[in-house]
């Protein structure tokens, strides 16, 4: 392949050119700039999307620009429990394995366990319940006098601890039928807050109903 001599008596060499020698198309990625972080973001929407062919597409983008496997692999570990979470438990551990397979057999055969642990996590059921709940327990924390540790739940260790009255009260919950027990566990000054919702999503409705089972008869 050879290019034309311009009127500047230069050759002039554009990616045209460059993808005609390579006999490869460029894609536009460039991983410290703008494309890095907006093919990462709709990798990333997609998958919170339950869009797996799209998912698949961004992922390969990814891949075939040059981007870290491992960095791809921790996108899909933080969207299954961002995203996934409780709605289908099982998402994260499967994530969480498929990084270690990446780690271990490196490319190109980790595209294959990219693919399917991205489609994995964009064909499972969506749950943010827990990134929810932790937010609003750390903003809880942040913001609030949240009073001190109940003392039935405080950890005696010492007999001065015992005299004081660390641990004095605590229900063992396996010592109760169904190995639940009521007790208070929140400081008095934030008791009967909620900080976990679950959805009726996937796995997550099963907790969703035992959930309200409990607390229903907390408050009785």
């Amino acid at each position: 392949m050879t290019s034309p001599v311009e009127s500047d008596g230069k050759f002039h060499i554009d990616m045209q050119l460059i993808e005609e020698c390579v006999q490869k198309k460029a894609a536009r990625y460039d991983k410290s700039g703008e494309e890095h972080y907006d093919n990462i973001s709709a990798f990333i929407k997609s998958m919170r999307g339950s869009d797996p062919d799209a998912a698949v597409f961004y992922l390969a983008r990814a891949l075939y620009a040059g981007e870290d496997p491992m960095f791809l692999a921790r996108r899909i570990m933080i969207c299954a429990s961002e995203d996934v979470g409780m709605a289908n438990p099982a998402a994260l551990q499967l994530a969480v394995s498929a990084a270690q397979a990446v780690h271990m057999i490196g490319m190109p055969e980790a595209r294959i366990i990219l693919s399917q642990a991205a489609i994995m996590v964009a064909t499972s059921p969506k749950s943010n319940s827990s990134y929810v709940a932790i937010d609003r327990a750390l903003e809880d924390v942040k913001n609030k006098r949240t009073g001190e540790i109940p003392m039935h739940l405080r950890n005696a260790v010492t007999s001065g601890m015992k005299e004081l009255g660390y641990g004095k009260g605590y229900k063992y919950a396996h010592d109760y039928p169904g190995n639940i027990v009521d007790q208070d566990y929140l400081p008095k000054e934030i008791k009967g807050t909620v900080y976990y919702n679950p959805s009726a999503n996937g796995y997550e409705l099963k907790i969703k109903e035992w959930l309200q089972k409990r607390r229903s008869k907390k408050q009785e």
